[in-house]
């Protein structure tokens, strides 16, 4: 069974076998190291000309990748870890983004930029962060996340090779070695792929086989899809509560109509991610729900990361970060 890592890379070498326009940046990629993730592995060995190692300069990294992409390559930068997009948010938000307006559509940019990001493995403040709240709702930059469901490595593919705009791609670290559409994961589950108008992105619904209608909404993304799947799971045969998943792939532009339709259908939506809490991802997405649904919403509630930094102690990082018991906790108290 495929993992997402494996999905991931197998991507990477079809789209660059396919086009000789995509380049990879970053640091540390050549074999046999093959990247910090090993996203990479292999690429370097394959597509000696193309695969690009860089001095420690992510601004200098996405800036000249961004030139490449005007001159019409199709550049993929990876970003060892996700906590240094702060380094490159002048590129990303000042410059890359607005060439297409300031330019009257005369240029574009597909440029990719992949970044593994989250905590959970004890690697300190600096280097466990969930930072891409910070990108969310920059004109011109679409902000993915895969997931173990559907076909992470399509949602790569399709980035690289079909968008003309920049992509901020999110890999959570510890989705790496999850199974793709995992059996033992998904058994209680009917998955459904929704397609939205403008993006190749998908959302998936996943309410509980054979279950009464459902109770409630979660609305949640990336690693945390997993963690809340177990807790629906135990919800549905503890607590007799039933949920309904809805997971996006793409943060922004923010896909909403799976949310508000199910939302609308539940009367009750948690919003779970694994940033901080404050002024994130769950609060817009409460906020623009409530605004769809007309205040019909009989409870509403967010569940993220303490507003701190994440400590290099992992039982310590276990207790700021949300886990199962956590989701649990959070539903019980809205049924």
């Amino acid at each position: 069974m495929t993992t997402v890592l494996e999905a991931l890379n197998q991507a990477l070498h079809t789209a660059m076998q396919a086009d000789e326009r995509i380049y990879m940046l970053g640091e540390d990629l050549l074999d046999p190291y093959g990247g910090a993730f090993k996203v990479t592995r292999g690429l370097s060995s394959q597509f000696p000309d193309r695969v690009l190692t860089s001095p420690i300069s992510e601004a200098g990294i996405v800036g000249a990748a961004g030139g490449m992409a005007l001159r019409g390559l199709r550049p993929v930068v990876e970003i060892m870890f996700g906590d240094f997009t702060t380094l490159i948010a002048d590129q990303l938000i000042n410059s890359l983004t607005k060439f297409r307006w300031m330019y009257n559509d005369q240029v574009e940019v597909p440029l990719v930029v992949r970044t593994p990001m989250g905590g959970r493995r004890g690697y300190g403040p600096t280097h466990s962060q969930t930072l891409e709240k910070h990108f969310l709702g920059t004109p011109g930059l679409r902000v993915l996340a895969p997931c173990a469901l559907g076909d992470p490595g399509k949602l790569l593919a399709q980035a690289i090779q079909e968008d003309h705009q920049p992509v901020l791609f999110i890999e959570n670290k510890l989705l790496y070695l999850k199974k793709v559409n995992d059996p033992a994961i998904l058994d209680d589950f009917t998955l459904t792929e929704i397609s939205t108008a403008g993006s190749y992105a998908p959302s998936y619904r996943l309410p509980l086989h054979g279950a009464p209608p459902p109770q409630l909404t979660i609305a949640c993304y990336g690693y945390m899809a997993g963690l809340a799947l177990e807790a629906a799971r135990r919800l549905a045969y503890e607590k007799e509560i039933f949920c309904e998943l809805i997971v996006p792939t793409q943060l922004a532009p923010f896909e909403l109509d799976p949310v508000v339709e199910s939302a609308g259908r539940t009367g009750r939506l948690l919003a779970v991610e694994e940033g901080a809490a404050a002024l994130g991802w769950g609060a817009e997405v409460i906020a623009r729900t409530a605004e769809e649904t007309g205040g019909s919403l009989k409870a509403c509630r967010r569940l993220a990361a303490a507003d701190l930094p994440v400590p290099a102690s992992m039982p310590m990082e276990n207790e700021i970060l949300p886990d199962v018991n956590a989701i649990m906790q959070s539903a019980e108290s809205m049924v």
